[in-house]
């Protein structure tokens, strides 16, 4: 899993998640909808469109399939592989 930095503050896209956990992107961010309330308030956010954009010229040659994602991604902070591990199990 890769962490990226937006604004200085490490995050992790919700494609990478989805990846360590082997389940698909809808699935995880369905299971995460479903079960808002076990994250804290802060666990995910979407980004801006800016945001993505600006992340995204700095990831796009290390992942051709980003330029397939049609809507900017879910991220999370560096406590999100824990709560989604709890998510998991």
């Amino acid at each position: 899993m890769k962490e990226k930095k937006e604004n200085g503050k490490k995050i992790t896209l919700d494609s990478d998640f989805a990846a360590l956990y082997g389940v698909e992107l809808k699935v995880m961010n369905q299971a995460v909808k479903r079960n808002i309330s076990c994250f804290p308030e802060d666990f995910m956010f979407r980004l801006t469109q800016d945001e993505w954009e600006i992340l995204r010229s700095q990831i796009v040659t290390a992942n051709k399939n980003i330029s397939k994602v049609r809507y900017p991604p879910y991220v999370s902070g560096e406590h999100g592989v824990l709560t989604l591990y709890r998510l998991a199990s």
